[in-house]
């Protein structure tokens, strides 16, 4: 018998195969049927990616990725305007402010998990969706005051994601 202190699963039982154990071969069997599923580690450029689910917008071609890129600007681009209406809100209403918060903070993370698809375009959307809801809601060019630092005090703009 091998007791080298090996850490593989089959050790050398003298020339006899040690026989899977019953519950092994009906996990085999099921997993076989299951397509393989790999996620990228590193940054990568391509229309064939699966961004917050399953399939989507897979394989199904540059209209659907588009789709895909559009959706995840128009996130960033709410998530700039929650801020925005946070920090023009107030202390009015508390408990408005409490459930847009939450609203911003959730889409903030799943925005994340969009990001954590490693598609460049993904990345590049969301960077363009925050930067035109800045512009359009924090810098004043759609019809809002631009954010003012105000007397005495030194209020910063918030951060434009939860995370």
């Amino acid at each position: 018998m091998d007791m080298g202190g090996g850490h593989g699963m089959g050790m050398d039982m003298g020339g006899a195969a040690a026989a899977p154990a019953p519950g092994m071969a009906a996990a085999a069997a099921a997993h076989a049927g299951m397509r393989k599923h790999f996620m990228h580690m590193t940054f990568y450029w391509g229309t064939r990616s699966e961004i917050l689910f399953d399939g989507w917008p897979g394989a199904r071609g540059g209209g659907m990725y588009a789709l895909a890129l559009a959706a995840v600007f128009a996130l960033a681009v709410l998530l700039e305007f929650l801020g925005g209406y946070l920090s023009k809100s107030g202390r009015r209403a508390l408990a408005a402010g409490a459930a847009v918060h939450a609203v911003r903070v959730g889409g903030g993370y799943v925005l994340m998990l969009a990001l954590m698809s490693f598609n460049v375009g993904v990345l590049l959307a969301a960077v363009a969706g925050h930067a035109a809801g800045f512009l359009l809601f924090r810098a004043g060019l759609c019809g809002g005051r631009a954010a003012q630092v105000e007397d005495g005090a030194k209020r910063f703009l918030d951060p434009a994601a939860g995370c």
